[in-house]
């Protein structure tokens, strides 16, 4: 989630994006650079947790983690995508914006933040101070429950205070299960399909952002090795999640 995002409308928050928005979106929670989710510690002795093969649903499925590149490959994350038009038709049935989080297979409890765009068309990332080391959820993707790949982000760590929110994302299994509250008291409960590793500069944009025929979650943080000399990781830890029906 570097903050740099595309510019352009944001689709209703109860209309499924179309596959052009979600291009202009890609990335743009990809999380390294000087206002990155993922604040890099300078001395860091240890990188965080990441999946030793990529998680799946299906058995005998699984596989050595690395991206499903496109053929255009993904958007780094100082680059910021180009402006689209959203279309696609409205969610069935109008969902309840999210307010918290709860993983507790990684002991993740959190409240909400809602972000979007900065003025400049990049995405708005949790910035230092109480909000910090809150998930957020980005208001151009669909709401959890709705169609579509509700986005969710959230800080891997910082200089200041050590291991953030999604620290430990990447030691999510296949059969994890996400929930998510919404503002009307409701919740709705995701289960994890897969967890990737994948190269900041060959994300799978469309994989992520992509429309779904159901109410699907994406989880990103930071992951892999941390380049001292960029202060930033050099991957993203994505993780694909379904609703439970």
């Amino acid at each position: 989630m570097t903050g740099d995002a595309g510019s352009g409308e944001i689709a209703p928050r109860t209309r499924r994006p179309g596959r052009a928005v979600l291009i202009a979106v890609a990335v743009l929670l990809l999380l390294g650079g000087g206002t990155a989710v993922a604040v890099g510690i300078a001395d860091q002795d240890a990188d965080p947790p990441t999946p030793a093969v990529a998680a799946t649903s299906e058995p005998g499925a699984a596989t050595t983690p690395g991206p499903e590149a496109e053929a255009t490959g993904g958007v780094r994350p100082e680059a910021a995508p180009p402006a689209a038009t959203p279309s696609g038709s409205p969610s069935p049935t109008p969902v309840a914006p999210p307010v918290s989080i709860s993983i507790p297979a990684i002991g993740v409890a959190s409240e909400l933040i809602t972000l979007g765009l900065n003025p400049d068309g990049t995405l708005a990332v949790p910035q230092p101070g109480p909000d910090y080391d809150k998930a957020a959820w980005f208001d151009g993707s669909p709401r959890p429950g709705a169609v579509g790949p509700a986005v969710i982000e959230g800080h891997v760590d910082s200089a200041a205070n050590g291991p953030s929110v999604f620290y430990s994302l990447g030691e999510l299994v296949a059969g994890d299960r996400v929930e998510v509250a919404r503002a009307d008291g409701t919740v709705v409960a995701f289960v994890v399909d897969e967890v990737r590793v994948v190269p900041k500069d060959d994300f799978p944009t469309l994989d992520v952002y992509g429309n779904t025929e159901g109410a699907e979650l994406r989880l990103i943080t930071c992951g892999g090795p941390f380049d001292s000399s960029v202060r930033s990781y050099v991957d993203n830890v994505v993780v694909f999640a379904s609703a439970v029906a």
